[in-house]
């Protein structure tokens, strides 16, 4: 993320906050870090974003990949939660979370980081 932020002349903090969530092209979101678990399961992603994570996981925020490497809802390997701010692991972060930072993987790279179901 603070890769992003310099080059996009915001203030680097490593945080998706408003100015860089408005760099992103997101809407208001709140940045990951203050992004409260989600209740009862549902989703605030968009209908491609859903699509992507029932071909990914089954919808499963928790779900980890035979081989471990991919993890959670959108099945991200930690280097790439990472560079997208997110801290810890991926697969026991709220869905929330995970869902405001695949919206932010799918509005820089498009479908191509989800080979198989984008």
């Amino acid at each position: 993320m603070t890769g992003f932020q310099t080059e996009n002349g915001l203030s680097v903090d490593g945080i998706v906050g408003p100015e860089t969530s408005a760099a992103l092209g997101l809407s208001d979101a709140a940045p990951a870090e203050q992004s409260a678990p989600s209740s009862g399961g549902s989703s605030s992603a968009s209908p491609e974003l859903e699509a992507i994570a029932q071909c990914e996981s089954g919808g499963d925020p928790t779900a980890v990949s035979s081989d471990g490497l991919y993890r959670g809802k959108y099945q991200f390997s930690r280097e790439t939660w990472e560079a997208l701010g997110g801290t810890g692991d991926p697969a026991a972060a709220p869905e929330s979370v995970q869902d405001e930072l695949a919206g932010q993987l799918l509005a820089q790279s498009g479908t191509s980081p989800w080979p198989n179901c984008g």
